[in-house]
């Protein structure tokens, strides 16, 4: 499982965006902004588009997932 990290809050504040304005630009509530940024919610893939292209930011600075830093269990014979 893959560990979830959102650097939106940073981005949208460069950008000079309320959460309200960029909720507008990219067509969802102002409440799926601060889900995102309590890293609450995972973006569709269009949506994480959208909000890269209105904050002028790679889309994998924005949105990081990190694969799980515990080991699988391996299968004993």
């Amino acid at each position: 499982m893959a560990n979830f990290r959102c650097n939106l809050k940073k981005f949208r504040q460069l950008a000079g965006l309320t959460q309200e304005e960029l909720a507008k630009m990219v067509g969802v509530r102002r409440e799926t902004i601060q889900r995102l940024e309590a890293a609450r919610y995972n973006p569709s893939l269009k949506l994480a588009i959208d909000i890269s292209r209105a904050v002028g930011a790679p889309i994998e600075e924005i949105f990081v997932f990190e694969p799980s830093r515990h080991p699988k269990p391996t299968k004993e014979t």
